[in-house]
């Protein structure tokens, strides 16, 4: 590569990343609209708001893997190829924001979640609503991230991908807590923060899977369907496997259950263990298939 080669790729990465810096502050204004009875810079600053923080951390990677979903893949020359990232970006954080809404409405459904992060400060509650963004991050990366061909069948996959990643993730909540001898939303309510950890690996576990099979060139609609069905499937089946790969080999001598809710104090280290064994098994699975 020639010296006037190198420069001008400087030149280009120096524009994505401007690019980029702009479009995480839309995000946080976007957030903001979305959630304008929020004071992020009070929660922050004055409250100290710890459950809080993991929310609004949890969104920001959300909206860094979208971001890097438009910047990843071939190029199609500097101009185009932030136009593109402009575009998709916005669309992506849109459902980003919109998915925060529905997790009020389809996961977490016994309690108002604004509640219990911003007047209870439920540390569970924030780390579960970030898992959700990451997991949503996740899903809009591979929608994005695959060449479509232009901006109008650009759209409308990705925003099926995204709707059926939604509906995967609900079904995965269901499933995750019909397999426990334990109620997730009861414990979470009584600021179990070890609950919302292994409930939350769970969800970003999902979220790798259904990634792994969308990404890539989109070709048709039975081989992306077939894929989703196949890996999601997969992962459910993993789900009760690896838990029980982390109570009985990564946590020996004692249970998951027993120490994340039958404990005066649950124990937020063996959850993160449960939660490392869903997202590492979830890991494999991308290398693998």
């Amino acid at each position: 590569m020639s010296i006037i080669e190198s420069l001008e790729s400087y030149y280009a990465s120096f524009a994505y990343i401007a690019v980029a810096l702009i479009l995480f502050l839309l995000g946080k204004i976007i957030y903001q609209l979305s959630h304008k009875s929020i004071r992020v810079n009070h929660e922050m600053v004055e409250e100290d708001n710890f459950a809080f923080s993991f929310s609004y951390v949890g969104y920001f990677i959300g909206l860094l893997l979208i971001i890097g979903a438009s910047i990843v893949g071939e190029s199609n020359g500097l101009v185009q190829d932030l136009t593109d990232m402009i575009v998709y970006s916005i669309l992506g954080m849109i459902l980003l924001n919109i998915s925060i809404w529905l997790n009020n409405k389809i996961i977490l459904t016994k309690f108002d979640i604004k509640k219990e992060i911003i007047e209870d400060r439920n540390e569970g509650t924030g780390i579960i609503e970030a898992a959700i963004s990451i997991a949503v991050g996740l899903v809009l990366f591979g929608a994005i991230s695959g060449e479509s061909g232009g901006y109008l069948f650009g759209f409308q996959t990705a925003i099926i991908y995204w709707l059926v990643g939604i509906i995967l993730l609900f079904i995965t909540s269901k499933v995750y807590n019909m397999m426990l001898s334990y109620d997730i939303h009861e414990h979470i309510e009584k600021d179990n923060v070890a609950v919302g950890i292994g409930f939350s690996g769970s969800l970003i576990a999902i979220g790798i899977i259904i990634m792994n099979a969308l990404l890539g060139d989109f070709y048709d609609w039975p081989t992306m369907v077939f894929d989703v069905t196949i890996q999601f499937v997969i992962g459910l089946i993993l789900l009760p496997i690896l838990r029980f790969f982390a109570d009985k080999i990564l946590l020996p001598g004692s249970s998951l259950t027993y120490e994340v809710v039958h404990q005066e104090k649950a124990n937020n280290g063996a959850a993160l263990v449960e939660a490392f064994s869903y997202i590492g098994g979830a890991i494999l699975i991308l290398w693998c298939i």
